[in-house]
C-alpha cells in the first residue's frame, strides 16, 4: 500500500496526505480526518525514514567525544557512566545516538552536523576551555543549534549545561579530612583548561577556610586524570609525607587516587596509616582497592539522563532556551581515610 492509493481514497493530493501524516502545513480538519481514516482502512504506515525527512528530522542524537589514542574510554567510570545516561533517555524518546570522536588538533566543524542533517542536537563531551573550541560553540549559539556541554561551562558563556557540584565535594572533602584530625592536605588536581577542575579547586581552599587552615600553592599539584599520573606523583608525595609535611591527599578522581595508591605502597608506605586518601567520582574500583578509598560520590548516570533529557525537550519543542543544571555530590567515607586508621599529626 502507498500514499498514492491513501490520497485516492480521501480524495486528496499526495502532497495532502504528506502534510496530514508528517504534522507539517496547514490542513483542515475535515481533511485530517478523511486521511487518516484512509489510511487506518487501507493499513497504511508511512516509513519513519520519509517522516523525518519530510521535517528535516534525522532522529539522531549526536555526542561528541574527545579521541584519546591510550584510553579505552567506554571502560572507564565517567564516560561509561555518562554514555549509559544518554543513551537509555535517547531511546526512551525515540532517538538514536550517533557517536562521534574528535582528535584534539582536528577541525571542530560542529555545524556541519547539523547543516547536512546528521544529528538534531548533540552533546559534547571533554570540552576544553581554549579559543578554538569557545569559537566553535559560539558558532552554534548563534546559530541556535540544541546542543548541550557536560561537565564543563565557560566563564561569561550561558550555553546549556548539565553537571555536578565539583566545589562542593573537594569543599566537604577538606571538612572531612579536617574533622579526621588532618591539618595537612595536599590536592592532585587535574588540568586547568577544565572547569570542574577549577571548581574542585575553589571548594579546597574553601574548605581550608573554613577549617582555618592555611592554603600553600605548592601543596597543589596536577595530573591529567589518569591512574598513570597518579602513579607519578607518587616519589613527589612520599617524600612530602616520610618529612612530615602533608598528613592527607585529596585527589580530583579516582583514577589519580588509585595510581596514587599504589605508588606509594610500592615505596612502603600505607594509605589509611601513614596518610589519608580520598578520590572523586566513587568509582568501582574505589570499592576494590586496599584499604577501599573513600571518595566523592559523582552522579554521572544521572547528569548524562539530565542532558540527554533537557536537550531533547528543546529539540521536540522548536525553540531557543537555555538551560544550566547542577546535581549534588556527597562524601563517602571509607577506610582510606578513617580517623581510627591512619596516625595522627
Amino acid at each position: 500500500m502507498n500514499r498514492k492509493e491513501v490520497a485516492k481514497l480521501a480524495g486528496v493530493s499526495e502532497a495532502t496526505v504528506s502534510r496530514v501524516l508528517n504534522g507539517v502545513g496547514p490542513v483542515k480538519e475535515d481533511t485530517r480526518k478523511r486521511v487518516m481514516e484512509a489510511a487506518q482502512q487501507l493499513n497504511y504506515v508511512p516509513s519513519a525514514l520519509a517522516q523525518r525527512f519530510a521535517l528535516r528530522k534525522s532522529g539522531n542524537l549526536g555526542v561528541i567525544l574527545p579521541f584519546l589514542p591510550k584510553v579505552n574510554l567506554f571502560s572507564t567510570y565517567y564516560f561509561s557512566e555518562v554514555l549509559s545516561g544518554i543513551g537509555i533517555t535517547a531511546k526512551q524518546r525515540g532517538y538514536d545516538l550517533l557517536l562521534l570522536f574528535r582528535e584534539p588538533d582536528e577541525p571542530k566543524d560542529y555545524v556541519n552536523l547539523f547543516r547536512t542533517q546528521k544529528v538534531d542536537g548533540c552533546i559534547i563531551l571533554g570540552a576544553q576551555d581554549v579559543p578554538s573550541e569557545r569559537a566553535v560553540l559560539d558558532e552554534l549559539q548563534q546559530g541556535q543549534y540544541p546542543f548541550c556541554l557536560i561537565n564543563q561551562r565557560f566563564d561569561g558563556k550561558t550555553f546549556n549545561t548539565v553537571d555536578a557540584d565539583h566545589r562542593m565535594g573537594s569543599f566537604e572533602a577538606v571538612k572531612h579530612l579536617a574533622n579526621q584530625g588532618c591539618k595537612r592536605i595536599l590536592f592532585l588536581n587535574g588540568p586547568s583548561v577544565y572547569s570542574n577542575s577549577l571548581d574542585r579547586l575553589e571548594g579546597y581552599r574553601q574548605g581550608l577556610a573554613e577549617m582555618k587552615l592555611p592554603y600553600d600553592s605548592s601543596m597543589v599539584l596536577v595530573g591529567n586524570y589518569s591512574r598513570k599520573s597518579g602513579y607519578n606523583l607518587s616519589e613527589a608525595i612520599a617524600w612530602l609525607i616520610k618529612e612530615g609535611r602533608i598528613d592527607a591527599v585529596i585527589a580530583a578522581n579516582d583514577r589519580m587516587a588509585i595510581g596514587l595508591l599504589q605508588g606509594l605502597r610500592e615505596l612502603g608506605l600505607q594509605v589509611g596509616k601513614d596518610v589519608a586518601l580520598m578520590g572523586c567520582d566513587d568509582s568501582d574500583g574505589a570499592r576494590l582497592t586496599d584499604p577501599p578509598l573513600s571518595s566523592i560520590q559523582v552522579p554521572f548516570y544521572e547528569v548524562g539522563c539530565m542532558a540527554a533529557s533537557n536537550l531533547l525537550d528543546v529539540i521536540a519543542e522548536s525553540e531557543h532556551r537555555s538551560f544550566e543544571i547542577k546535581l549534588p555530590v556527597k562524601v563517602v567515607v571509607r577506610a582510606s581515610s578513617a580517623a581510627e586508621n591512619f596516625s595522627e599529626a
